[in-house]
């Protein structure tokens, strides 16, 4: 019904519109006892092969929804009802951002991939927080972090310190986010010694909590393998809990799309398909040079359940999905995990 009914109607809009429409009609059909109780019905899949202990965190499944769609913890309640494993807000910020001028997403279907420039838009921290306060399901929840944009990179440390001690009672887990390409000179702190020194602080500030939160690092596709080993490097010095893999990605040169219209829509960072074997790549480099020193969650291009079969196999311990939700529909979810199902059992 979502590929040949709805997704249609959905494509008709710009994708903004169509995603401020999709949270609307979620957020007014899902409430409806008759609605809720089909939705619950259709999409719940659980089964103890399914579930993960990751960092300490016991995950109903590996198959969460990345930080990007539900920036402002509008829907957590609803999102739970598809059968995720655990959902991931944000990026969210201290203060209130409106992020870049729109037009700002776009669609590549040519390519099954967005491109998009956001720039962390968002309600702050504390608009966040009072939602999460009203939360009815116990799905886990991630809280992705960053800087407010009139931050300069020298004070960056002091937005993520606060982001870390408003949220830290209603997340299970954190995610410094240094790898959107949408927030000017953002990614200058993937560089080693402002990246270390920015996580040790976050480190020092999470252990001083009586219950510390496992800490993340969402890390961009486009690093060098150098990069990627002082990532490694960073990682285990600082005793940080794993690595998200990975962001969107600057790169333009396996799009399908015509390059003039690529061109014409600007800067942006690039998610779905096309990012799908980059984003395994990342994910099997930092497994394998680091002997598995620390967990992977892979995101990037997941669309089937062979997709994130790949992921786990290259050493993801659970999943991430955003973009393939848009194109496949929210039976995804379940696709995987009957996918998964079956593959532990072959």
């Amino acid at each position: 019904m979502y590929k040949s009914i709805l997704k249609p109607l959905f494509f008709l809009k710009k994708p903004e519109d169509a995603h401020h429409f999709t949270f609307d009609l979620t957020k007014l059909t899902f409430n409806l006892p008759i609605i809720k109780s089909l939705v619950k019905s259709s999409f719940k899949l659980e089964d103890p092969r399914l579930e993960r202990e990751v960092f300490g965190l016991k995950f109903k499944n590996p198959v969460g929804l990345a930080a990007g769609f539900d920036k402002d913890a509008k829907l957590i309640d609803e999102m739970a009802m598809l059968g995720f494993g655990f959902i991931e807000i944000g990026t969210l910020t201290p203060k209130p951002q409106e992020g870049n001028p729109q037009p700002r997403l776009f669609r590549l279907t040519q390519d099954e991939s967005l491109i998009n420039r956001m720039g962390f838009n968002n309600g702050g921290v504390l608009e966040a927080v009072e939602r999460l306060k009203k939360r009815k399901s116990d799905v886990i929840i991630g809280g992705n972090i960053g800087k407010n944009k009139a931050t300069p990179n020298e004070n960056a440390v002091d937005d993520y310190l606060y982001c870390l001690e408003e949220l830290h009672d209603y997340v299970d887990y954190f995610v410094v986010n240094v790898s959107s390409p949408n927030t000017p000179n953002l990614r200058d702190l993937q560089e080693k010694e402002p990246l270390k020194a920015l996580l040790q602080a976050v480190k020092s500030a999470n252990d001083l909590k009586s219950i510390p939160k496992p800490i993340l690092l969402k890390i961009a596709p486009d690093l060098t393998d150098g990069q990627l080993d002082d990532i490694i490097d960073i990682v285990i010095e600082t005793k940080i809990d794993g690595v998200i893999a990975t962001n969107t990605t600057i790169d333009r040169s396996g799009l399908r799309t015509d390059k003039n219209e690529v061109e014409a829509m600007g800067a942006g960072g690039v998610s779905g398909k096309v990012l799908s074997s980059r984003s395994t790549e990342v994910i099997r480099y930092l497994s394998e040079k680091s002997g598995k020193a620390f967990p992977i969650i892979g995101v990037g291009g997941i669309y089937t359940a062979d997709d994130a079969i790949e992921k786990l196999e290259a050493g993801a311990s659970l999943i991430q999905v955003y973009s393939g939700m848009i194109y496949e529909g929210p039976g995804l979810i379940k696709k995987i995990k009957k996918g998964l199902l079956a593959y532990f059992s072959s």
